[in-house]
């Protein structure tokens, strides 16, 4: 059992799809997989292993922020030799050419943590995602109807929700960063790291230039266009 997680060996899936709301969890589990089981319930952090067309997948909340989800990433592919994380999380538009409900799959990720600037001595390290899970994903986005665009582009993943300087936003925006959130540079990090694939799948919770949002039932909820693809790219690459 690992620290956090708390699951017996071979309770977990070599794929997992990773969702920062546990609730969010719960809800996946429950709408896509069958025979789904509970396996942690640590810190109120849920995990749930189940089936999804006769492939076993789990699913693991990670919790906001870098730190959060470096601490489940890294017993997942340390202490459960899991192979495949697909992130399935919500994000902010940066621009207002994302309309609510959008869905960005991240090429790559930048990002404003002191993170990876200590482990890599300050220098630039850039996070990208695997590439059979990318090519995946946008396959499966143009056989599965989606009701909303689909991006393939950048996310800027930030230490801070409350920002206190949205100017900084401004260069990433210019450079072609599409959405804003939390996990996906240090997730490519990692998996990187332990040689495992990975790749982030977010749909636009929020405009940050709009000011429009959606509630939290619904970033709970409502998000299964992702799902699918996330689940069709997952078992697809890892087949």
């Amino acid at each position: 059992m690992s620290t956090h997680i708390a699951a017996a060996p071979g309770q977990i899936a070599p794929i997992v799809l990773f969702p920062g709301d546990p609730l969010r969890a719960k809800w996946i589990a429950e709408t896509f997989l069958e025979g789904a089981e509970l396996y942690s319930q640590t810190r109120g952090m849920l995990g749930y292993t189940g089936t999804w067309q006769g492939t076993r997948v789990s699913v693991q909340g990670s919790g906001m922020g870098q730190p959060s989800m470096a601490i489940y990433a890294n017993e997942m592919f340390e202490a459960y030799d899991v192979q495949t994380v697909v992130r399935v999380g919500s994000c902010g538009a940066l621009t207002d050419r994302l309309a609510l409900r959008d869905i960005i799959i991240a090429n790559g990720a930048c990002t404003d943590s002191g993170i990876n600037r200590v482990r890599f001595h300050g220098l630039d390290y850039a996070p990208v995602a695997d590439f059979s899970l990318l090519r995946a994903a946008v396959e499966a986005s143009e056989r599965e109807p989606v009701a909303s665009a689909v991006h393939v582009g950048l996310l800027l993943s930030s230490d801070q929700f409350y920002t206190t300087r949205p100017e900084l936003n401004e260069p990433f925006v210019r450079h072609g960063v599409l959405g804003v959130e939390m996990e996906t540079s240090g997730l490519y990090t990692l998996a990187a790291y332990y040689g495992r694939r990975a790749l982030s799948i977010c749909t636009v919770s929020d405009n940050l230039v709009t000011g429009q949002e959606t509630t939290a039932a619904e970033r709970e909820q409502t998000f299964g266009d992702m799902i699918r693809i996330a689940l069709q790219a997952a078992t697809a690459a890892s087949a």
